[in-house]
């Protein structure tokens, strides 16, 4: 049973162009079928497989290809739903999806390369001035499809102007703090304005030709399984080894932070100290790579914009084995091309792991000591043999309670999720024994998950910090710590809102025996929901806090109840074990007058009361100006 992250993070237990299939690797009619009788069989909706969710798998198949409006027609989509929307469910089930996923794919690919040469002619022979007064539609998600290509074609013509304009700001106020600062102009070995914005088309040309049937059939799985709820999710087999890597914090790589750059090179942003190219040496920050010896037999592959997690797919791989990289420098004011092979090693992102610092005040003549417990994310390995939370948290709060602390923070802002058993184990060491949260499947059963801690870990004075990106296994954690009283929960309006389990099921262990399972993929199903001790879900909700700071977060629509087909809002019965401290031990009333009297005065809050306010109504306005003079005013 887990938690899991992947953009935003989910909580998880435990007749068309014909594409050849792949020589080695799965047969993706089949891994479809597959897919579906585990999304039947398994999911908690328990939807009705029939044409309502057949247009349902149409709807997000549009949205992951073409979510804002700007390739297909009105008539193309039309035709599709014509053709399509009242028969994915029988075709997914008979094995004959592969080609209506495929032919809607060559009809978007074939948009995408129209659209790209007709902004590279405008590129060519238009001139931007930046002086009309007109805007630009910023999301255009809800808008209808356009109707004909002259207005295509003027959407295309307004973005690339609105890309033009961007980047002219963008520059010019750099240029400025550079110069403001005694620095050279960071833009004057760049590429021209245009240029930059010419090699984004190139970056995006070469992705259309780089899409293999996998690709496709990771594109059309996600839309099924999304068609469920948001968290349903189907992995390729690559996406699958990522969010092993992003769940332990642990990879065996180089240790690099890499960049895609407007050139289409993948830059050397940061090198992880004790890391494998830390050690070796030779690799240095500004470092462009232009190709990859996976191998390092020479053998190399262009990596000249690539996708960035093609490229990162090649520089990973086996312990001690080494990486061949050809990397562009820049030498005496020119560039020179060297060769280097590291060997790959084991490689902490020590930035996600949790940590602990300590504050000493004074208040008249008194000391304080605070400590401020941050953690990023609820990690876990699927191997158990690296990174647990629960394990460096329990060693961090050790060293501060030998430390003699007088209170605690828990930093749980942008945390997104991780693993449930390890906000289970965690959450007993703040309230020692009993239930953590509950959970109910899809039957109706509802089930407790207790902590067996005998007694609090540390029972001092405790504060939880929060925001509109804390999720899933940290609302578990906020909601329980908030139900027994023992903690005061303090951030924005509320946490994101996700109250949904999910389980990893490898789809290849559903497949007949004599399969090709090669590259199956996974599913990620939602097959529970959880529920506070005392009975609410955090479901679209979430966690309200006790003490509620202004945040710019508050500003945009982030959140599970802005999510399509999201489970509703539901309340069970409180849990009969659930014995909660006393709250008035907390002076909630007193903490939120204080709160609100430093709001009110604070400088910093009027400020930021004045943001949010123009950051909803740039919301609601849904619009950018293409005038310069605007654009720049609009920054201010």
């Amino acid at each position: 049973m887990l938690i899991f992250r992947k953009l935003a993070t989910a909580v998880i237990f435990a007749a068309g162009i014909f594409f050849p299939a792949p020589i080695h690797g799965a047969d993706f009619e089949l891994v479809g079928r597959e897919l579906a009788r585990m999304l039947q069989n398994g999911h908690y909706a328990r939807l009705a497989f029939n044409e309502d969710l057949s247009r349902r798998f149409l709807e997000r198949y549009l949205d992951s290809l073409d979510g804002n409006k700007i390739y297909f027609l009105e008539r193309e989509v039309t035709e599709m739903k014509r053709r399509y929307e009242r028969v994915l469910h029988d075709r997914i089930s008979t094995k004959s999806i592969m080609p209506v996923a495929n032919n809607i794919h060559e009809i978007y690919r074939g948009r995408v390369m129209a659209r790209v040469a007709y902004v590279k002619d405008l590129l060519a022979s238009k001139e931007f001035t930046f002086e009309e007064k007109r805007v630009v539609i910023d999301d255009r998600s809800e808008v209808a499809w356009p109707v004909d290509d002259l207005e295509l074609r003027n959407i295309w013509s307004d973005n690339l102007e609105n890309l033009l304009l961007s980047e002219t700001v963008r520059r010019a106020r750099l240029k400025a703090r550079a110069i403001e600062g005694g620095k050279p102009d960071p833009f004057r070995r760049k590429p021209s304005i245009k240029k930059t914005v010419d090699l984004k088309f190139d970056r995006l040309l070469k992705s259309i030709e780089e899409i293999e049937q996998e690709d496709i059939a990771n594109y059309f799985f996600s839309a099924v399984t999304k068609a469920y709820d948001p968290h349903s999710e189907y992995f390729s087999s690559n996406e699958m080894a990522q969010f092993k890597i992003d769940v332990s914090n642990e990879l065996v790589g180089i240790g690099a932070r890499l960049h895609s750059n407007d050139n289409g090179e993948i830059e050397i942003k940061g090198i992880v100290n004790g890391g494998p190219a830390d050690r070796q040496g030779e690799l240095k920050l500004g470092d462009r790579i232009i190709a990859v010896s996976a191998e390092n037999d020479g053998n190399w592959k262009s990596v000249l914009f690539k996708s960035l997690d093609r490229v990162i797919e090649d520089i990973l791989g086996e312990k001690d084995a080494l990486v061949g990289l050809r990397v562009r420098r820049e030498a005496n004011g020119k560039d020179e091309v060297a060769e280097i092979a590291i060997p790959r090693g084991v490689v902490t992102m020590k930035d996600e792991l949790a940590t602990a610092r300590i504050y000493d005040y004074r208040q008249v003549q008194k000391s304080r000591r605070l400590a401020v417990l941050t953690i990023p994310s609820f990690y876990f390995d699927f191997e158990n043999s690296g990174n647990r939370v629960s394990v460096d948290v329990e060693r961090l709060l050790g060293r501060l309670q030998k430390e003699q602390v007088d209170g605690l923070v828990l930093d749980l802002r942008n945390n997104t999720g991780g693993s449930l058993p390890e906000v289970q184990r965690l959450t007993g060491f703040f309230t020692g024994r009993g239930p953590v949260v509950q959970v109910r499947s899809k039957s109706g059963q509802i089930r407790a998950l207790n902590s067996l801690h005998r007694k609090p870990f540390y029972d001092g004075p405790l504060i939880v910090l929060v925001n509109r990106n804390s999720a899933s296994a940290t609302e578990i954690l906020a909601g329980a710590l908030q139900d027994y009283n023992r903690a005061v929960i303090v951030g924005a309006s509320s946490t994101y809102g996700k109250g949904t389990v999910q389980k990893m099921m490898d789809i290849s262990e559903y497949m007949p025996i004599l399969a090709d399972r090669e590259s199956a993929g996974w599913l990620k199903l939602t097959f529970q929901k959880y529920y506070r001790v005392s009975g609410s879900s955090v479901q679209i909700k979430g966690v309200i806090p006790d003490l509620i700071l202004p945040g710019l977060g508050d500003s945009f629509e982030k959140g599970e109840g802005f999510k399509k087909h999201a489970l509703p809002h539901d309340i069970i019965r409180r849990n009969p074990d659930f014995i909660p401290l006393q709250r008035n031990e907390l002076f909630v009333s007193k903490l939120i007058q204080k709160s609100r009297e430093r709001v009110d005065a604070e400088p910093y809050y009027k400020q930021l009361t004045t943001e949010i306010l123009r950051a909803k109504k740039a919301l609601k306005e849904n619009s950018v100006s293409l005038n310069l003079s605007d654009r720049l005013a609009e920054l201010k």
